[in-house]
């Protein structure tokens, strides 16, 4: 069985919608290397990335056609394995992709053998997730700010299981990763 990781963005009142402030942390000049190294870390570790259809589209339309990206995330994105979660996509257009109708075959995919599947992005996906209990382990990258507003990755009403801080680092940015792995399963 692999291990179905949720990577996000996040600020620090919780809100992982993607805004302005996540420029905060990436702009221009900043020293980034420690960050790169760990992201080229967790990318070895998995050889699938998971998307709702919205969050799919978007990175559809903007990774494939990067030609100078240092950071690996183009490569890694174009050979991995992306699974799609819709109901209504038919050819999702970018190499190595497969559509998955619901939540009962991302579980199947769990199932089988292979490296860590990486969900980012996606929140009503990643809210079904949490929901149906699939969720191994959360990597954090926390940024340095307040929103105020928008939608968090721990919505009301949804039950988390009991997790275990496994891994606090730093950067240079002012981000920092927090890992949380479910304490059993």
């Amino acid at each position: 069985m692999r291990d179905l990781v949720v990577t996000e963005n996040i600020t620090l009142d919780g809100v992982i919608e993607a805004a302005e402030w996540f420029n905060v942390a990436n702009a221009e000049g900043l020293d980034q290397s420690d960050l790169n190294e760990v992201l080229s870390a967790h990318m070895a570790s998995s050889d699938a990335v998971l998307f709702g259809r919205v969050s799919f589209e978007q990175m559809r339309g903007y990774w494939p056609n990067q030609t100078n990206d240092t950071s690996g995330v183009t490569d890694h994105l174009n050979n991995a394995t992306k699974y799609v979660v819709s109901s209504t996509l038919e050819d999702p257009e970018w190499a190595n992709t497969v559509i998955l109708r619901g939540i009962d075959e991302v579980r199947a995919v769990r199932d089988q053998p292979g490296k860590d599947i990486v969900a980012t992005g996606s929140i009503q996906l990643v809210h079904a997730l949490i929901a149906a209990d699939l969720v191994d382990e959360y990597r954090l990258f926390v940024y340095p700010v307040v929103q105020g507003a928008g939608k968090r990755l721990f919505a009301e009403g949804l039950e988390i299981p009991v997790l275990q801080l496994v891994e606090t680092r730093p950067f240079k940015s002012g981000v920092v990763l927090l890992r949380y792995r479910r304490s059993s399963r």
